[in-house]
């Protein structure tokens, strides 16, 4: 069942811009378990006082990546809906059932399919589990005129945004959204083997660009934890964007100095399953050289070296691995060519 409670209307019928606004939210059915059980989430919807774009938000749709959840909770509480032009639809529990495991994946007895939603858009509603609750929430996304997908990495990631590279209007909203990176990710014929092996073509925001919607995703860093770093600097990006598409009024507040960056072409991984050992002084952030050692890979039992891990070209160090146990195939760094 789908309930709608209303918000902000004028009890006297005023028909003042205030008056016009309006929140709503709607618990939505995505899908329901084989038990009849429903997974079900809110979706809030802001219609401004005046005409204007309709803008589509969501956030964890990885359940464990949660700072976009209090970015859209804190941006609720700072829209002046008076002065709101067009539409924002925010959902900020985009997977709950992923969001109630605090996992990345659904486990394989409910999707065995397609663990991963953000490879199945625009869903299909007589398809697996996260094919059917891609397909009730792009009944919104697919109506809008820009969508932002909010996600957060790992604590040792540099936040940064992604936005189809070529796209001229994604690349403005990406810089208004700001942060210290801006990653431009190549897409189709233009990608490279990773983009099909990954069913990367089935991410939210690539699917949005085939529909001809301006999409960008920020990635704030720092998953299952608050961390009030990213979650500020979500908010004053999504704000940012808001104002850039002028659905709120305002000028662009500062949200980092941006480097534009190409994605997807520095990604150092392992070789060899073993220990992952970092044997300089490296932060996200740092320029660094191409052929630079970050680590070794070795084996824990025989002390045996497996692989040098080296940058394969020079460029900006956006995500680096701390976590030290890895198996052959682990993304160890991530290096971001500078355009």
């Amino acid at each position: 069942m789908e309930e709608t409670t209303g918000h902000d209307t004028d009890e006297r019928g005023s028909s003042s811009p205030r008056s016009r606004a309006r929140h709503d939210a709607e618990r939505v059915t995505l899908a329901r378990l084989p038990s009849g059980v429903e997974i079900a989430t809110t979706v809030h919807r802001y219609d401004g006082a005046e005409d204007g774009p309709t803008v589509y938000v969501q956030a964890a749709q990885h359940g464990r990546e949660i700072n976009g959840s209090e970015v859209l909770r804190r941006v609720h509480d700072r829209l002046d809906r008076g002065s709101l032009a067009g539409t924002v639809i925010a959902v900020p529990v985009a997977n709950p059932l992923t969001f109630d495991r605090v996992s990345y994946t659904a486990p394989a007895a409910l999707d065995s399919v397609n663990p991963n939603m953000n490879r199945v858009w625009p869903g299909n509603a007589e398809g697996s589990l996260h094919q059917r609750m891609a397909a009730r929430l792009w009944e919104y996304a697919g109506e809008a005129d820009v969508i932002v997908d909010l996600h957060t990495g790992s604590p040792n990631m540099l936040p940064h945004v992604v936005y189809a590279q070529g796209d001229a209007d994604a690349r403005s909203l990406a810089a208004a959204f700001g942060t210290d990176l801006l990653l431009a990710e190549p897409a189709g014929d233009d990608a490279p083997d990773e983009w099909r092996d990954r069913g990367f073509d089935g991410k939210l925001r690539v699917a949005a660009a085939r529909e001809e919607i301006t999409a960008i995703t920020p990635e704030l860093a720092h998953n299952k934890q608050l961390v009030e770093s990213a979650i500020e600097t979500g908010v004053t990006g999504l704000l940012n964007v808001l104002r850039q598409l002028d659905v709120l009024p305002g000028e662009i507040v500062d949200n980092g100095t941006p480097r534009r960056a190409r994605n997807h072409l520095g990604s150092v991984d392992a070789e060899a399953s073993g220990l992952f050992r970092i044997t300089g002084e490296f932060a996200v952030g740092d320029r660094i050289a191409q052929g630079t050692t970050i680590g070794t890979v070795y084996d824990p039992a025989t002390y045996e070296s497996l692989q040098t891990v080296q940058s394969g070209q020079d460029g900006v160090l956006y995500a680096l691995r701390r976590e030290a146990t890895v198996t052959a195939g682990d993304r160890l760094a991530g290096v971001a060519v500078v355009e």
